[in-house]
């Protein structure tokens, strides 16, 4: 099969490439990095993986002379027993070689990165496919998305075997929460991650996953940030300026991709009241990978109102947005409970069936209906 072009990606790379030279790439593992890299015009690849490509990194400085004016990949760079020195000599004295190292988690998560290489390098996150990709694959089936979910290979085939899911999760314990975090329980670990993702989107309570996946509450918090670290799971904080009336602690956890939600819960098809849930996941990652940033919220009040998304940018009022299969079925109380409190900001209902932007006023209250095109510019503006 011909390697699919994500424009959006390269164009985040060559972006990059302009402000630095050593460029950080991170996500979830088969979520593309490899394949991106490799798509690149005039790229020279090295699988860190592999001894013989380990031995000859060992001097630095005579890896890098040889390679001046290049354009690399250093893939699965934390396999390295140094890796950091090696891209803080690229970056202070071969500014003329364009790296990208990449690895499946933030950088702070590596122990081997303690020198966070700052201001050396830029950092990208490569999420599950975006509404820009599924355009690149030439698949815009929003329901085969949900399914089989945003990481490419997952997404190419008719329906995902069991035992692919089983073997990213094996490679997932021992490549990347093993080497990174040395946790111990392997099945107290799994156990949690599948509660996790049984409920994704629900508000998280610690104390609820100790018993049945036998450890402390400290221990699901350890567990938690590891799965934060390494993009598997995204948490999702109140947003609140501590009013006695509003949710103030307890956030909401996001698995990190549909199509492992959908294998936990056993679903066999899609029903109708479940692809709310599920275009609330899409949304969130696309806002995500247009923003590359975490900086999302979420409002609830103690009388049961919600809003999905607050979008925070700094020097700027909060968004209100509201997902929302089909716009027909958008109710708007939440928001004008939201707005009684925070009258500043835009108000974003985020609908699958939306072609053509339209605003609505609600009790002097403004509100916007959109797709996700107009989301897609609203968050590059």
């Amino acid at each position: 099969m011909e390697t699919v072009k994500r424009t959006f990606w390269l164009d985040k790379i060559d972006s990059a490439w302009q402000q630095r030279s050593v460029l950080w790439l991170s996500g979830v593992r088969r979520v593309g990095k490899t394949v991106l890299c490799q798509s690149l015009d005039q790229i020279e690849y090295f699988d860190c993986e592999l001894p013989r490509v380990r031995l000859q990194m060992e001097d630095h400085q005579s890896f890098l002379e040889n390679l001046r004016g290049k354009r690399i990949v250093l893939d699965e760079i934390h396999r390295l027993s140094n890796p950091a020195q090696l891209l803080k000599i690229a970056a202070d004295h071969f500014p003329d070689i364009r790296i990208i190292a990449t690895g499946s988690s933030t950088l702070q998560a590596s122990a081997k990165f303690k020198d966070t290489l700052a201001g050396r390098k830029m950092e990208l996150w490569l999420t599950p496919m975006i509404s820009a990709d599924l355009e690149a694959f030439g698949n815009l089936d929003l329901a085969h998305r949900f399914k089989s979910g945003g990481l490419p290979p997952f997404f190419i085939s008719d329906k995902p075997a069991e035992n692919e899911y089983r073997e990213w999760l094996d490679s997932y314990w021992a490549k990347d929460i093993q080497e990174l975090f040395r946790l111990e329980r392997h099945w107290s670990f799994q156990r949690f991650l599948e509660l996790l993702f049984v409920n994704s989107g629900g508000i998280f309570e610690a104390t609820s996953y100790a018993q049945p996946c036998e450890i402390s509450r400290p221990t699901v918090s350890n567990y938690l940030s590891a799965m934060e670290a390494t993009w598997v799971a995204h948490v999702v904080r109140p947003y609140s300026t501590h009013l006695p009336s509003e949710i103030v602690s307890a956030p909401k956890v996001y698995a990190f991709d549909t199509g492992f939600v959908y294998y936990f819960r056993g679903w066999q098809d899609l029903r109708p009241e479940d692809m709310g849930t599920f275009w609330e996941h899409y949304v969130l990652n696309e806002i995500y990978g247009r923003s590359q940033s975490r900086e999302v919220r979420y409002w609830r009040d103690k009388s049961g109102h919600e809003i999905d998304f607050i979008l925070l940018k700094r020097g700027r009022n909060p968004v209100a947005i509201e997902c929302k299969w089909s716009a027909g079925a958008a109710k708007t109380q939440s928001l004008r409970s939201f707005r009684k409190r925070y009258p500043d900001g835009e108000n974003w209902i985020v609908a699958s069936d939306v072609d053509q932007s339209f605003h609505r006023t609600e009790d002097g209250l403004k509100i916007e209906f959109i797709g996700i095109k107009d989301l897609v510019r609203k968050l590059e503006d």
